[in-house]
């Protein structure tokens, strides 16, 4: 297992856990691209907005569930679920592609039920 990759994963998902906005772009570059469902998003302004979105519907206490984490190289995939007073996840996943330790691919996908 890569150490630079899970310490940067590890970093990002407790930052995540936090909603810390701040901690969370310091995983990312302006190069860094997210991509959704919805379509990619670049660079660190983009990037900001995405988790602020994000940290609405699972906000920091929310129950999060890791169902599986598999790192192999500089590439981490992470399979979870989640649930807020206003949202319920039952499954999203996450591919993350590390350039030392930043994420330079992010891919984010996740089932929502509205409450």
């Amino acid at each position: 297992m890569n150490a630079t990759v899970e310490q940067t994963l590890m970093h990002h998902l407790i930052a995540f856990g936090d909603n810390n906005l701040d901690e969370i772009l310091k995983d990312y570059t302006e190069e860094s691209v997210i991509m959704t469902p919805n379509g990619s998003i670049k660079g660190l302004t983009e990037i900001r907005e995405f988790f602020k979105d994000f940290f609405a519907v699972i906000p920091t206490g929310s129950s999060f569930t890791m169902m599986q984490k598999t790192i192999d190289g500089n590439v981490a995939y992470i399979l979870w679920a989640s649930e807020s007073s206003s949202t319920k996840i039952p499954v999203g996943t996450d591919t993350f592609v590390f350039d030392g330790n930043k994420i330079q691919y992010h891919t984010v996908a996740d089932y929502r039920v509205i409450k």
